[in-house]
């Protein structure tokens, strides 16, 4: 068995693509540390479950290496997989047994089992252990399958949409669970979702991905600083440099709006400089840089420019 101890890595992704008669996943690289929190992000077919997928051994890339928890895949993938926990929305638990059939079920595989912090999970998910899952609630049955995962104590998890559809209450409780387990400094988890604000609380790491591409992956905190929105007062003779970053330029009458995602003190003296007015300089949310990153990549496809 590998000594997950001496990973700096709980995942590493190098050149990795897979192709498809519609799609393809291309020259993906991807780290994600030891003890850190990486949100992955993109759009509907963007390619992050084929590539949730080759992380778990379920399909095999055509190039590249993919080493999860020190173990290659998708050839190591059984002793990879002993340490991983996994998560969607669309996971299915017998719906005629109950929550406790489910734990002994789980803890009769799982050497790791922890039965008192399974205890603690149901308490923590207002859940019992003698409810039959078809009696459950979405939300319920989603706590349900983290549970059985959680109390496993994996050391990496991936979790694919596992907010999804769920109320403000079960995603809070969810989310500061996931918080909890990053105190234990050693596990690792990779969070897929459409939910920015998910993202946005619980990440160290954001990897933006569109059309089977990374466009972006950086650390949340040096990343989102980067990136403002700038509204200047300008006049119809105001000439308006193109600099560099400038992700969008929008003129309407005495106004303009720059987004930039290279953002600094010089940059606001330049537009002065032009004759035009800062009116403000707004930080920008996760999901306004998302989409910004996305049509900035997209434009930038089309028209074979670097922004």
């Amino acid at each position: 068995m590998t000594d997950l101890a001496k990973n700096q890595y709980a995942i590493e992704m190098t050149n990795v693509s897979k192709k498809y008669p519609l799609f393809q996943l291309s020259n993906i690289n991807l780290k994600l540390e030891t003890g850190n929190i990486m949100g992955f992000i993109g759009p509907n077919g963007a390619g992050k479950s084929t590539t949730i997928r080759i992380l778990m051994g379920l399909i095999q890339q055509d190039k590249g290496q993919v080493n999860v928890l020190g173990n290659s895949m998708p050839n190591q993938q059984v002793s990879a997989k002993w340490n991983i926990g996994y998560a969607s929305e669309d996971m299915r638990l017998y719906s005629n047994a109950t929550i406790a059939w489910h734990m002994d079920y789980i803890k009769s595989i799982y050497s790791s089992w922890d039965a008192g912090y399974a205890k603690i999970l149901l308490k923590r998910f207002d859940l019992l252990d003698n409810h039959q899952v078809k009696g459950l609630s979405h939300g319920q049955r989603v706590k349900a399958a983290l549970l059985l995962m959680l109390a496993r104590r994996p050391k990496l998890l991936i979790l694919d949409e596992p907010t999804t559809g769920l109320d403000p209450v079960a995603r809070h409780e969810i989310l500061n669970e996931l918080m909890d387990v990053l105190l234990e400094g050693d596990r690792s988890i990779l969070f897929s979702s459409h939910n920015t604000q998910d993202i946005e609380q619980l990440s160290d790491q954001i990897t933006f991905v569109d059309k089977g591409k990374i466009i972006a992956s950086q650390d949340k905190e040096s990343y989102i600083e980067t990136w403002r929105r700038i509204r200047l007062s300008i006049n119809e003779n105001t000439t308006l440099p193109q600099l560099k970053g400038i992700v969008e330029q929008r003129k309407s009458g005495h106004q303009a709006i720059i987004t930039t995602k290279l953002f600094n003190d010089e940059l606001a003296e330049t537009y002065k400089k032009c004759g035009a007015d800062i009116i403000a300089v707004e930080n920008m949310t996760l999901e306004e840089i998302f989409v910004s990153e996305v049509q900035s990549s997209r434009l930038s496809e089309n028209t074979g420019e670097s922004l």
